[in-house]
């Protein structure tokens, strides 16, 4: 069950890294809350603040729950190891940012560490 809260957890991270592209700290400042309700906007300024923080605690949630059964060296490295494909895919997929061949062989790379940390007894 640890290694469900541990993948979930990397999933949290990753939105909460593309939470960040999205937020912007200038217009959160310049909000007008008398009448926020009324306006649209004001949601499309909020909404990755909301974003940032809700992932932001979700990930620490699920990280610590995992943790309690998988070593902390082992957890963060099979975390940090799938937010960061993750990451990448995202960033392929959905923002449509170049890649070569050789980026999937060092990806390759951190899955056969991946793997090998959870074999570890």
């Amino acid at each position: 069950m640890a290694w469900i809260y541990l993948f979930i957890a990397s999933v949290f991270e990753i939105a909460w890294t593309f939470s960040l592209r999205f937020l912007s700290v200038k217009k959160l400042k310049a909000l007008q809350w008398q009448g926020f309700f009324s306006h649209w906007d004001n949601w499309l300024v909020l909404a990755p603040f909301a974003g940032y923080v809700v992932f932001g605690l979700g990930n620490i949630y699920c990280f610590s729950v995992a943790m309690k059964e998988i070593p902390a060296s082992t957890a963060l490295a099979v975390w940090m190891g799938t937010a960061l494909i993750g990451v990448k895919f995202v960033e392929i997929v959905f923002y449509k940012t170049p890649y070569d061949w050789q980026q999937f062989v060092y990806m390759g790379f951190i899955l056969i560490g991946i793997v090998g940390l959870k074999r570890m007894p």
